[in-house]
């Protein structure tokens, strides 16, 4: 089944903002909103995870879980996703410490 699906991009290869404009709206620049089946999030996820760079991407979607949705990352943030005793959390980290971010 369909479901909302938020992406937001930070300094990402314009060939990759045109191929995620294919399938979901860019309200903004760099957020695209869309409703798109679990298979096709997950291939456009690995499409920005394949070709992110030095940018970033932060991707938002329903999920059974306790706040009813999940939080993936790709590329060098400041805000890290925490898990949390099963709720996700944000931590500020300073500039350019810790390693790459992970999904939780």
């Amino acid at each position: 089944m369909a479901s909302m699906t938020v992406l937001s991009t930070t300094a990402v290869p314009d060939h990759l903002r045109g191929a995620l404009s294919r399938w979901l709206i860019e309200v903004m620049p760099g957020v695209y909103v869309g409703t798109v089946s679990a298979r096709v999030r997950d291939e456009l996820w690995n499409a920005v995870v394949g070709t992110i760079g030095d940018g970033a991407a932060v991707l938002v979607h329903p999920d059974n879980t306790e706040q009813g949705f999940s939080l993936r990352t790709a590329g060098e943030r400041r805000r890290k996703p925490v898990d949390f005793d099963g709720l996700t959390l944000v931590r500020m980290t300073a500039a350019g410490d810790g390693p790459p971010s992970t999904p939780v």
